[in-house]
């Protein structure tokens, strides 16, 4: 990435789920934060509560960009975020759009998740079985939240992130903030609207034999498993969001050959053939350049 191909503003990665910045010396990017800081980016990873619903996460962004301006002195910030921190930045960049030249979802939920779905149906609202699995999310997160040993205590709610994460909550969340959702199913959107680019992409599982490391990638198998839970999108998702309703604004691709975790460089051992999670960033980081972004 040449002088001329430095993106104009700084770029924000903003985690999904269970989110975090390093816990235990393990990077939640995989070091793609540090690739974009060796090609001349200027790259934030900020940290957002690990369970809540898209709305609140949206604005502990607003809040996280408002001193990112402040600091640094920029007009505008890059958003590029994992999951449901693409959600978060869908909202930011509605909010205050003179504040975000850009939002790039990386395998993020636009149309809900299958497998939220599934969880949010099969569990009562407000009933036991709910409760303890919301009980068990949010003991993991406080526990990675010391690990992390940095910055304020969050605040947590399992259930509002189940709901905002499934069909339903996000179709709810869409009325509210449309801006380069697609206008059909497994379309592109609006490239911009209110002066912010728009763009996405995301991965598929593939068939093959899994051999060596990714054998005992933790992550990759329980994509694996939960890939099986899905029957709009069944063959053509990551293990936890689907293909198409990842997409966003122009679409740079969306069947990838990357789970839902090797696309942040999330894994154990190689991926598909040609396929470089972290040259992706860097290539979108030119892109923006090109775009005076």
């Amino acid at each position: 990435m040449g002088e001329s191909a430095r993106p104009r503003y700084p770029i924000l990665l903003v985690p999904g789920l269970l989110g975090f910045v390093r816990v235990a010396g393990f990077s939640y990017w995989g070091g793609i934060d540090v690739a974009l800081q060796r090609q001349g980016a200027t790259v934030y990873p900020v940290r957002l509560s690990a369970l809540h619903d898209n709305e609140a996460l949206g604005e502990q962004l607003l809040v996280r960009i408002a001193g990112i301006l402040a600091a640094s002195g920029a007009s505008r910030v890059n958003l590029i975020g994992h999951s449901q921190g693409g959600l978060a930045a869908r909202y930011a960049a509605a909010r205050c759009p003179a504040w975000v030249a850009s939002v790039t979802a990386v395998a993020s939920p636009n149309r809900g998740s299958e497998v939220a779905d599934l969880l949010h149906h099969r569990l009562q609202p407000d009933g036991r079985r709910e409760r303890l699995l919301a009980g068990a999310f949010e003991g993991v997160a406080r526990i990675m939240e010391r690990l992390e040993g940095i910055g304020p205590r969050l605040p947590l709610d399992g259930p509002a992130s189940l709901l905002a994460l499934s069909s339903e909550g996000m179709a709810a969340f869409n009325a509210r903030y449309p801006q380069g959702l697609p206008k059909r199913w497994g379309g592109e959107g609006a490239e911009e609207v209110d002066g912010v680019r728009y763009y996405s992409w995301s991965g598929i599982l593939q068939p093959q034999i899994e051999r060596g490391l990714r054998r005992l990638d933790p992550g990759h198998l329980l994509c694996r498993r939960l890939a099986r839970l899905f029957q709009h999108e069944a063959g053509q998702n990551d293990g936890m969001v689907g293909r198409f309703s990842s997409h966003l604004g122009k679409v740079i691709g969306s069947n990838y050959p990357f789970d839902h975790l090797d696309i942040v460089n999330q894994r154990l051992g190689p991926v598909g053939l040609g396929a470089d999670p972290v040259g992706l960033f860097v290539e979108h980081a030119r892109r923006l350049a090109e775009a005076g972004l």
